[in-house]
């Protein structure tokens, strides 16, 4: 405080990094990217060593594909039977129309297995000579903004840091 009474505060750089340390691009629990160092959880990596940077879905739900193979294998087994029995040949018209019906079975329990739980995104990179993954999310925003956010790290890092142009520049005043 000075002698009277205002306070003065040292300006601030715009990124914020001000001999604080490196810029934080983003945070959430859990997740912190900084100029440096992307954290998930207890693991971090180190911005400069992650290269090949790629986004994938990953695989569907186990329960979805168990239900999808296993009704399958009954719908065919069910037309072998028929087939073989000469049972087909019996069917009428309604008969044949609900075995096409039956048929979209496994469609449809793929359809709602990807609608309720739908695979996740993830983000992959290598560090070194291993291809690891990164960050696995089902909340495609939150993923999104981490991905955004990891990009932006990685083009600070690579250019050797840099400030929001915008807000260092000073506006052009006549000289009066």
């Amino acid at each position: 405080m000075d002698p009277d009474g205002t306070t003065t505060r040292t300006p601030r750089s715009p990124r914020g990094t001000a001999g604080r340390g490196p810029a934080l691009i983003y945070a959430r629990p859990g997740i912190i990217v900084t100029a440096d160092r992307f954290t998930v959880g207890s693991t971090s990596w180190r911005i400069a060593e992650l290269t090949h940077l790629h986004t994938t879905r990953g695989p569907h739900d186990r329960v979805a594909v168990r239900a999808v193979l296993v009704s399958t294998a009954m719908i065919v087994g069910a037309g072998l039977v028929l087939g073989f029995t000469g049972g087909l040949q019996r069917l009428t018209a309604g008969a044949y129309l609900l075995l096409g019906a039956v048929f979209l079975v496994p469609v449809l329990l793929a359809a709602a297995g990807d609608r309720w739980r739908p695979p996740a995104y993830e983000l992959w990179g290598r560090r070194g000579d291993t291809e690891e993954l990164l960050f696995s999310s089902d909340d495609e925003q939150q993923f999104g903004q981490v991905t955004r956010a990891l990009r932006r790290a990685r083009e600070m890092n690579s250019y050797g840091g840099w400030d929001d142009p915008l807000a260092t520049a000073r506006p052009w005043r006549p000289q009066r």
